[in-house]
């Protein structure tokens, strides 16, 4: 998948939240939403 743009809309996706439940990005549709993404969580150093 090709790096998104600024300003461009997010694909679909599905993540599991804070306490392991799967989440969608469509379940926020229409809602404001911030996305944390820790990309060296659970890896070492």
């Amino acid at each position: 998948m090709p790096a998104l743009e600024t300003g461009e809309n997010a694909p679909n996706f599905e993540a599991p939240d804070q306490d392991g439940n799967m989440v969608r990005l469509s379940d926020f549709k229409g809602r404001p939403l911030f996305i944390f993404f820790y990309p060296k969580a659970n890896t070492s150093g």
